[in-house]
């Protein structure tokens, strides 16, 4: 780690919250649903799809998680109405899962609902390591209700993650494959990038020979190149899986899977929630902040 990342991880939590506004504002679509909307429109044209997540996580009170499944509602009939080639996803957390897992539940099933009643996927995110006995099990019973509408999110930094992933590729989940952001403990948790990359390339062989669809969420251009190697061992076909990335991060990237005929699915936050999202994905990849000191300094020498 270089010594301009370790600052930024440490210095984080003395950031005014202006500044980290300022880093992150290329990854949030915007304040409100229309942003988002334009958002998924922009990427369209660029031969994408997306995932549109309402901002939000952890929860006390029953009446804001009560808003955030009407938020979710109102991103459903956006999606409808505009007929925007996206699907949603949601965290635990943010529907009531600290408060109480069936509220928890029955919150995530009103969302999903809504969302089978007008063909639209919704994803269930994982957040960290203390959440997710839960959330797979609310996956589990969910999915008993709406077949094909809802999968979850595994991270490969997990330990756990493998024995995970062979149960649900046995049922075919749909799963989304990612490295995981949350910082936990070592006992549980991988911290090496080449241990946590393995475990991701042997996760993502598992999960797509044992006929799961995954959504392979990776900005690592040497992930991208094994997922691709154990597409073509495999022989799978283009709908088979999908890529994944966030809205901002190497769009140059983004243009070459699609440009190899690969789908690829672009996440896009919004809402008024931003900063905790923020904060982690710039605790996550540091390199956020140095482009836009970069993009900063360049404004203030061309103005």
């Amino acid at each position: 780690m270089s010594l301009f990342d370790t600052l930024i991880r440490t210095t984080l939590p003395l950031t005014p919250k202006p500044m980290v506004g300022f880093f992150a504002r290329r990854y949030v679509a915007g304040p409100t649903l229309q942003d988002a909307v334009a958002t998924v429109q922009r990427l369209e044209r660029d031969g994408c799809c997306a995932t549109v997540d309402v901002l939000g996580e952890a929860v006390a009170d029953r009446g804001q998680a009560a808003a955030a499944v009407k938020d979710y509602h109102q991103v459903l009939d956006a999606i409808e109405a505009n007929r925007l080639a996206a699907n949603v996803s949601l965290k635990p957390t943010q529907m009531g899962l600290n408060i109480d897992q069936g509220f928890c539940r029955d919150n995530i099933e009103a969302v999903l609902s809504y969302a089978h009643a007008r063909g639209i996927f919704v994803r269930i995110d994982m957040e960290d390591a203390p959440t997710t006995d839960a959330t797979l099990a609310i996956y589990s019973e969910l999915i008993q209700r709406y077949p094909k509408g809802t999968g979850v999110v595994l991270q490969a930094r997990l330990r756990r993650t493998f024995a995970d992933a062979r149960a649900l590729a046995a049922t075919h989940t749909n799963v989304r494959l990612c490295k995981g952001i949350y910082l936990e403990p070592r006992d549980i948790a991988y911290e090496e990038r080449d241990i946590i990359r393995s475990a991701y390339v042997q996760a993502l062989q598992l999960l797509l020979a044992g006929g799961s669809y995954v959504g392979i969420a990776t900005h690592d251009e040497w992930l991208v190149c094994e997922a691709l190697g154990i597409i073509a061992r495999l022989g799978l076909p283009n709908d088979a899986y999908e890529f994944q990335m966030l809205l901002g991060v190497d769009p140059q990237l983004r243009r070459i899977i699609t440009g190899g005929g690969h789908r690829l699915r672009v996440y896009v936050p919004f809402g008024s929630h931003w900063y905790p999202y923020s904060v982690r994905r710039l605790r996550e990849n540091p390199t956020i902040a140095r482009a836009g000191l970069e993009a900063f300094f360049r404004g203030r020498m061309d103005s």
